[in-house]
C-alpha cells in the first residue's frame, strides 16, 4: 500500500509510475491477492492484511482439508509433511502463488503421503504379523 500510495502521487504518464505500478500489480496478481479485473493502483489501497494472510501456506493447507485445524497445519508444515509441487516446504509463512495452489499435497516420504509408515503403525503391523506366526507354530 505504501508503494502504491507513493506511485499515485506521481503524474499519470510518468515513466516510473507506469513501470513500477505495472510491476507491483503483476506481483500482487501472481500471488493471488488482487484479481486480474481490478488491476489499478486504486484497488491496491483497498487491500487488507487478511488478504495477504489468506495466501500463507499454513492457511492454504487448512482450507484444502489436509489438516484438522490451523494449528495442525502449522505442525504438519514444520515436520516436513507438506510439499508445494516437488519441493518440501517447512515454513508456514510461505506465500503460495496462484498457480502453485493446486500443487499443495503431502510429501512423498511422509506417512500421510504414502511413504514409510509411522512408528506406531510399524509397531502394530509387526505385532499383528508376529502374533500370527506364533499361532501357526503352536499348531
Amino acid at each position: 500500500r505504501k508503494a502504491a500510495r507513493e506511485l499515485l502521487t506521481l503524474e499519470e504518464k510518468d515513466q516510473r509510475r507506469l513501470f513500477n505500478g505495472n510491476a507491483l500489480l503483476r506481483r500482487l496478481v501472481r500471488i493471488g491477492v488482487l484479481d486480474e479485473n481490478r488491476m489499478k493502483l486504486d484497488y491496491v489501497l483497498g487491500l487488507k492484511i487478511e488478504d495477504f494472510l489468506e495466501r500463507r501456506l499454513q492457511t492454504q493447507v487448512f482450507k484444502l482439508g489436509l489438516a484438522k485445524s490451523i494449528h495442525h497445519a502449522r505442525v504438519l508444515i514444520r515436520q516436513r509433511h507438506i510439499r508445494v509441487r516437488k519441493q518440501v516446504v517447512n515454513i508456514p509463512s510461505f506465500v503460495v502463488r496462484l498457480d502453485s495452489q493446486k500443487h499443495i499435497d503431502f510429501s512423498l516420504k511422509s506417512p500421510f503421503g504414502g511413504g514409510r509408515p509411522g512408528r506406531v503403525k510399524r509397531k502394530n503391523s509387526r505385532k499383528g504379523t508376529g502374533g500370527a506366526a506364533q499361532e501357526e507354530d503352536e499348531d
